[in-house]
């Protein structure tokens, strides 16, 4: 019996095997206003991230420059849910587009490398680099 399920889970393919994961978009929470929940996020590659607009002016998009190499960009529009599935391996910059200026940023690390000051770009508006800073450093006591 064990048998048979280990080869039934080696037939499977990758994609039955992923997970979906769900992050709000909000007007206020514990760390603030205009975040994401959670801010930090680690999947799999393969794994399918649900941008939520749980309060409404929200969309998820990605930040020039933060998306690795072969990933491919993306934007909702505002006040709908978008779903994407993240295969490339890297650390992933999502912002809301109308509230980027305000530091509603998130990050997504898509697999085993854990995201560093150095992922972020130079060029981000001051309270989006300091929002990030604050994940990563929340991110290190956890």
């Amino acid at each position: 019996m064990l048998l048979r399920a280990a080869l039934l889970a080696c037939l499977l393919p990758a994609a039955a095997l992923a997970e979906t994961h769900e992050v709000r978009m909000l007007n206020r929470n514990a760390t603030g206003p205009m975040p994401f929940e959670p801010d930090y996020l680690v999947v799999q590659p393969g794994d399918t991230v649900r941008f939520i607009a749980a309060d409404p002016g929200h969309n998820a998009a990605t930040i020039a420059g933060m998306i690795p190499e072969s990933g491919e960009k993306f934007v909702g529009k505002i006040d709908e849910e978008i779903e994407v599935t993240l295969d490339a391996e890297g650390i992933w910059g999502v912002k809301c587009s109308p509230h980027f200026t305000m530091g509603m940023v998130m990050l997504i690390q898509v697999g085993d490398r854990p995201a560093t000051e150095a992922d972020l770009p130079d060029d981000l508006p001051p309270a989006a680099r300091q929002r990030m800073l604050e994940i990563l450093e929340r991110r290190k006591a956890d």
